[in-house]
């Protein structure tokens, strides 16, 4: 296996290699087809023969992939294809030429014994209609099998009753999600300190070593399993996470951080990455298509934390400090949790987005005509002011009534 994912590295940097060539001479990356043939012609290279003592299937897929990560780059969806370092993640596909699986073991293509496995599903392999295996390295040495399968209708699980409730969810640090119901728990966010702490430790271990060298090697390893402790962790918190969401509500509400923006604030970032709030989102996006839940995302720049959210006032705040957690309302008088009043306008927010509204009225509250309509103070202009910028003039209100002919 070490030597399948060894030549598909190679075959995935002398193809990259070979593209960067070819637009500097001909201004063109070449197509799907132009790649295969030049794997061809690599297999009969004298330096590249040992391409040959493993699957051919791997190498392909490698090109498909290949070919997709370019796809994404014109599409503007990711950068620019990167070499496959040899110490990093390696992975390798087989498609279903390449693979078989009896009696509950894996056999793959060019190997005499089959590959010893512990299965981790609940139904039996044997029952699946299993399209192609995907086998990965991670940089600790752990080695996992990712298979793709076709469920059948009996195989498929149910989707979740409607329940007909709605929330809202105010992504935090301290708490990973405050919901707008208050008799549910909130999303409690996993404890990795001891795991960051650990990690930490291996890596000012692996600093003291010298480069090159066998203890080197070792330590790197250790703290590539602390990494993959964290990431595994979380991964865990947000899927039970979002599947409870999905299971308990039928329309979910969330709000739309700028989280590269936030990321810039040095105090706050590592505990902004240690969250996964970008993939909680996608997992939501994912689960709510599903199971055929409603999600509505809110603009970020509506105030959510500044609002009241009590019925009948709306009263928005010039300034809210983070450090403030509780406040009292100058309008009605109501003392609100800042996370929890949030999560409510949240929530008002997202059922006026999916009503085809602005999403900006207080729950209980319909907004006004002339609040709607004004390009003044009263709203804040979408994308083309920063915060806390206020209007120098007030434009002349139309109402629904006025006949501007």
């Amino acid at each position: 296996m070490s030597r399948t994912l060894g030549c598909v590295r190679v075959v995935w940097n002398q193809v990259l290699n070979w593209r960067k060539e070819r637009w500097a001479k001909e201004g063109t990356f070449g197509s799907y087809r132009d790649t295969s043939g030049y794997l061809t012609k690599l297999k009969r290279h004298p330096d590249f023969e040992f391409l040959r003592e493993v699957s051919a299937v791997p190498l392909q897929q490698a090109l498909r992939h290949q070919h997709r990560a370019f796809e994404s780059f014109y599409a503007k969806r990711s950068n620019f294809p990167r070499f496959k370092s040899r110490t990093h993640r390696g992975s390798a596909t087989f498609a279903k030429t390449a693979f078989k699986i009896r009696d509950g073991q894996l056999h793959l293509a060019k190997m005499e014994q089959p590959v010893r496995w512990v299965w981790s599903f609940d139904i039996p392999v044997d029952e699946l209609a299993v399209s192609s295996v995907t086998v990965t390295r991670e940089p600790d040495g752990s080695w996992w099998a990712a298979l793709c399968v076709e469920l059948s209708e009996e195989q498929t699980p149910e989707p979740p009753e409607p329940t007909g409730k709605a929330v809202g969810i105010d992504l935090g640090i301290h708490t990973f999600g405050t919901l707008s119901d208050e008799e549910a728990e909130p999303l409690e966010a996993p404890d990795l300190r001891r795991k960051e702490a650990n990690r930490q430790r291996y890596q000012r271990r692996m600093a003291r070593k010298r480069k090159g060298s066998a203890n080197r090697d070792k330590e790197r390893k250790k703290v590539a399993r602390a990494y993959r402790k964290e990431r595994q962790a979380r991964e865990d918190m947000l899927q039970k996470a979002t599947t409870r969401l999905v299971e308990e509500y039928d329309t979910i509400c969330v709000e739309d951080l700028h989280i590269a923006g936030l990321m810039k604030n040095r105090r706050i970032a590592r505990h902004i990455a240690r969250m996964g709030w970008s993939r909680f989102r996608r997992l939501l996006e994912i689960k709510c298509e599903r199971a055929g839940k409603r999600l509505a995302v809110v603009d970020r720049w509506e105030p959510t934390s500044k609002r009241c959210s009590n019925p009948g006032c709306g009263f928005v705040l010039d300034e809210l400090r983070l450090e403030v957690r509780k406040w009292t309302c100058p309008g009605c008088g109501a003392r609100h949790d800042r996370d929890v009043n949030a999560a409510k306008n949240i929530l008002a927010a997202g059922l006026a987005v999916l009503a085809g509204k602005r999403g900006s009225a207080a729950p209980g509250a319909l907004p006004n005509s002339a609040v709607d309509k004004a390009c003044g103070a009263y709203v804040r202009p979408r994308g083309l002011s920063p915060p806390r910028q206020r209007a120098a003039k007030q434009e002349t209100i139309l109402s629904d009534e006025v006949n501007p002919l």
